[in-house]
């Protein structure tokens, strides 16, 4: 491995600083990468990690840091054992989890679509994906807790935002193709069809299925158990491998569709293939803490800027949602302690005046409609 400098041209305002890149090399292979990417992807992967140990440290009993770290790495005293891994590290890690596969979904939709504003809390797919868990919740028998029946969960709300995909797609799809714009806008109309069904449901369900349903709609990590890190675990291990195998489709994607084409790039299948994996990281992430505000939409943007690339990083967003969700979760136990918000509540209140923002520079850049 060594490092080297470049320079960019020459910008308007003169020329650019160097550009430092990393020189990585196995075997025959070598990859050069940018020194500002490796050192956001470790920055991030370090703080998901600090709030990951907090998340579990902090709390009406704290247990200290350094007994959080003993337990972690396999020591630390038998009373620290049974908070750390008994009480407190199974939610922790699935806010860890849900929130990477929120920022794997939320990167590539924008990504194919070209459009700031597709995120999968927005265009209905995590819509899609309640209106299934929410059928799973009040006909599967799902308990409050969710651990011992939470395996109808996942399959409903995958199915919900599979259908929900596929809507879209098929409605949105004109002339051969779809556009980021005509997408967005099909999709908003699917969220409020399949918001209406839930709340149809809702209407129906009795007094404990619907305070259930209720309390997952809002987007609550509370009474997380392993069952929900293994699903959530496994169901990543196969996704994320998929996905950045379809880096480069990922990439040339985020260009105009005819330089894509004249690169060789089979667009349609590009396309559904990149959808269908972002579909179901939406529906794990949604199964896994409920449909979840801000994460999916913000964690590209928040990944871009501190990248400093003009495309989405994708692994880069992955940890930004990570990062995002445990650290939220955390303010929600802790901000009114000793009660505790549904984190989807968090993510909220910081994702709506978020919206409003990207929604005013579209509308300065003329994109807003």
């Amino acid at each position: 491995m060594r490092s080297m400098s470049s320079v960019s041209p020459k910008g308007p305002t003169g020329p650019k600083s160097p550009t430092r890149e990393v020189v990585l090399t196995l075997g025959p292979a070598t990859a050069r990468v940018r020194t500002r990417a490796v050192l956001t992807v470790a920055t991030l992967a370090l703080l998901a990690f600090a709030g990951l140990v907090a998340s579990v440290s902090l709390g009406t009993f704290a247990v200290p840091v350094g007994d959080v770290l003993g337990v972690l790495f396999g020591g630390g005293p038998a009373d620290a054992r049974l908070i750390v891994l008994d009480l407190r590290l199974p939610r922790a890690l699935t806010a860890v989890l849900a929130g990477l596969a929120f920022g794997l979904a939320g990167a590539v939709f924008q990504a194919v679509t070209r459009n700031p504003l597709a995120s999968p809390d927005l265009i209905g797919i995590s819509a899609g994906a309640g209106a299934g868990a929410v059928a799973a919740i009040m006909f599967g028998g799902v308990t409050a807790a969710g651990a011992a029946t939470f395996g109808a969960v996942p399959f409903g709300a995958l199915a919900g935002a599979l259908v929900s995909a596929v809507l879209i797609y098929l409605l949105a799809y004109r002339g051969g193709t779809i556009t980021g714009y005509r997408f967005v806008l099909v999709g908003i109309a699917v969220n409020g069809a399949l918001a209406a069904l839930t709340r149809w449901m809702l209407a129906r369900a009795d007094i404990d299925q619907a305070a259930r349903a209720m309390t997952w709609l809002t987007g609550s990590l509370n009474g997380r158990g392993y069952d929900h890190v293994r699903w959530v675990g496994i169901a990543l291990l196969l996704l994320v491998p998929l996905t950045l195998a379809l880096v480069r489709p990922y990439q040339l994607l985020q260009f105009d569709d005819d330089t894509a084409r004249s690169l060789g790039m089979p667009l349609a299948r590009a396309r559904i293939a990149l959808l269908l994996l972002a579909t179901c990281l939406a529906a794990l992430a949604t199964s896994a803490a409920g449909p979840v505000a801000f994460v999916a939409l913000g964690a590209p943007h928040i990944a871009r800027r501190l990248a400093g690339t003009a495309g989405i990083p994708l692994i880069t967003s992955g940890l930004v949602g990570a990062a995002l969700l445990v650290l939220a979760d955390l303010a929600a136990r802790l901000v009114l302690d000793p009660i505790e918000l549904p984190v989807g509540i968090v993510t909220g209140a910081v994702g709506a005046p978020y919206l409003l923002l990207l929604l005013a520079r579209a509308n300065r850049a003329g994109r807003g409609g």
